[in-house]
């Protein structure tokens, strides 16, 4: 065992290969004591290496749920916030790259979540009469933001079971950081468009009119995945066009317009689930996350079932792309040499008022 934790640029000069002996070297020193976690959104390099594979939610849970003493999550940095908010006190956690962040959690802090409550004060009572929603793609911060003011947190499965129970409370939800999930949920409920507004984080009181605001039922954050962003209408028009018996699935974190054209939307699991129960002979077009809808595309291969991905040029999650097979390996050797590197751990009162809303999400959709 070495005495100091071994460098990450002595990683870089490792190709993806030597790489990977590395790894699985260190997993095998390390056995149960230590479990990888590969979001759908990983690269596959990095995939391979997944004792676990998930949204960010099951992951985490899964984690929570093993014996395992270490948990390596291969995903972005609010995921890990979330494996260490819902993980037991022996358990470490730890993020492989630290700059894998979400540019879409990036577009709602603290700061400017906790001015738009005040601004919203100028106009209404939020305490009482709204509803503060956080997708889980979204900073511990947030989360104890919504554990303060009687709030909860989402994920894109069971957006709408939380949206049913927020409006049971409150007349209003404040949605963040995701406009697009917090619009396709609450369309499908049957909220029309005139009944939602977007708070621009960038003007004052989000560039609305007090009467905008009183007559609003969805209040919701400018904010968007930019993967999900590159995903148009046309391309489903072309492809229906050319495969008239065709399908489409696509994330609800997509424009309203694309969800509006497929014919199934949602999560991530769901995609998964409606592509491999489908007849042989189908043929899917999918938007959402390339590295997802590859592996897809080579697994239902063998099933006669064609999966295509949506959008004409590549587009991935460059974020979660940052952790690479070098990063991997330079977290793992460190375990194995008894050193934690990159370890996420959220501040204890914080934590607290995340897991109260966390908990309330899982009690109101179990």
């Amino acid at each position: 065992m070495s005495a100091t934790a071994l460098a990450l640029q002595d990683f870089a000069r490792y190709d993806d290969a030597a790489c990977d002996a590395r790894i699985r070297a260190a997993k095998e020193a390390l056995g149960s004591r230590c479990a990888i976690l590969g979001h759908h959104y990983q690269r596959d390099e990095v995939f391979a290496h997944a004792d676990f594979s998930g949204d960010s939610l099951k992951l985490s849970a899964q984690a929570a749920q093993s014996d395992a003493e270490y948990i390596v999550f291969c995903g972005v940095h609010f995921m890990a916030e979330v494996a260490d908010i819902l993980s037991r006190d022996e358990q470490t956690v730890i993020l492989p790259d630290m700059a894998a962040g979400c540019s879409m959690a990036d577009m709602a802090n603290l700061r400017n979540v906790e001015r738009a409550w005040r601004e919203l004060s100028d106009v209404l009572e939020p305490d009482e009469t709204i509803t503060p929603v956080t997708y889980i793609n979204s900073a511990a911060d947030l989360k104890a933001f919504c554990g303060r003011h009687g709030g909860i947190v989402c994920t894109s499965s069971n957006a709408r079971g939380v949206l049913d129970w927020s409006f049971s409370r409150r007349e209003k939800v404040l949605f963040f950081p995701d406009q697009h999930l917090g619009r396709n949920t609450a369309y499908d409920m049957g909220i029309g468009l005139d009944e939602m507004v977007v708070w621009d984080y960038d003007k004052p009181m989000g560039g609305l009119t007090a009467d905008q605001i009183r007559n609003a039922r969805m209040i919701l954050w400018k904010g968007f995945c930019s993967v999900h962003q590159m995903f148009h209408p046309n391309h489903i028009k072309k492809f229906r066009e050319e495969h008239p018996q065709g399908k489409v699935i696509s994330h609800p974190e997509n424009a309203f317009e694309v969800c509006q054209a497929s014919d199934v939307v949602g999560s991530t699991e769901t995609i998964l689930k409606t592509v491999r129960a489908s007849e042989p002979g189908s043929h899917w077009l999918v938007g959402t996350e390339l590295n997802l809808v590859n592996r897809l595309h080579h697994e239902m291969a063998e099933k006669n079932v064609k999966v295509q991905f949506m959008s004409p040029v590549v587009c991935m999650c460059s974020t979660m792309f940052r952790t690479d097979p070098q990063h991997l390996a330079w977290v793992m050797e460190n375990l194995a040499e008894g050193h934690v590197v990159n370890q996420i751990k959220v501040d204890a009162s914080e934590a607290r008022e995340a897991k109260a809303a966390l908990d309330l999400m899982l009690e109101i959709t179990a």
